[in-house]
């Protein structure tokens, strides 16, 4: 297996920006955004992320800046599966005082604004909330990955494909929240998805084979990029 190459001369992000990017598989999206996260460091070049080098601190370092700056819905959730729906939520906040200062003065406890995100993602059912994310949908279990990566008026946010099992309807009301808990703290959301329906209410669309210069294979959907 070739390894997990990109290649970008530059790319710059406003503080506040929305920003959708899209692709084809292995080209190297979610590479990318492991990198801004602190979670793979380049071999070359810097990375700043909310004016700070991120990729000259430590590994623990690095570790505890994601945990105060970043929000990430991941591809595959990566819920803890012996937690609750409203503990899954609130699991940042119990990794960053920063994170859970900024949600008890949003709702008054870390669990009550955990339930106001479940809220606007339609998870108000209190016993829906209280159940282990094993007996959720796939659908269900998307938005509590939502919900987590949000509490804590986290500066950026990162989402890995964060609407592929939700439907049309309520694929809109996710964005909806997206963009309104980002703009309420003047967060940064880094968006990747095949869905280019969604690509025109963001503030810019970028195409990763246009700022990537490690180009794919003619006739081959992969290249030494991870996707």
């Amino acid at each position: 297996m070739p390894p997990y190459i990109i290649n970008i001369d530059q790319l710059a992000i406003l503080r506040g920006e929305r920003v959708f990017l899209r692709g084809p598989s292995g080209s190297g999206k979610s590479t990318l955004l492991s990198v801004l996260a602190g979670m793979v460091t380049p071999d070359e070049g810097r990375i700043r992320v909310l004016d700070r080098d991120i990729g000259a601190l430590g590994a623990a370092a690095r570790d505890r800046y994601r945990a105060d700056h970043i929000g990430f819905v991941f591809q595959m959730f990566n819920l803890i599966p012996y937690l609750s729906v409203v503990e899954n939520v609130c699991l940042p906040c119990g990794f960053s005082d920063r994170r859970r200062q900024r949600a008890i003065e949003q709702a008054g406890s870390v669990a009550a604004e955990a339930r106001r995100l479940l809220d606007h993602l339609d998870m108000s059912d209190p016993q829906l909330q209280s159940r282990p994310v094993t007996e959720l949908s796939v659908g269900q279990q998307q938005r509590v990955a939502a919900a987590r990566a949000l509490i804590g008026a986290p500066e950026l946010v990162i989402a890995d494909e964060p609407t592929s099992a939700l439907d049309a309807d309520l694929r809109q009301v996710f964005v909806d929240l997206l963009f309104a808990e980002c703009e309420r703290v003047n967060a940064t959301l880094v968006f990747v998805s095949h869905d280019v329906t969604l690509a025109a209410v963001f503030d810019r669309s970028l195409e990763f084979l246009d700022i990537n210069r490690v180009a794919l294979p003619v006739g081959s959907g992969q290249s030494g990029a991870a996707d």
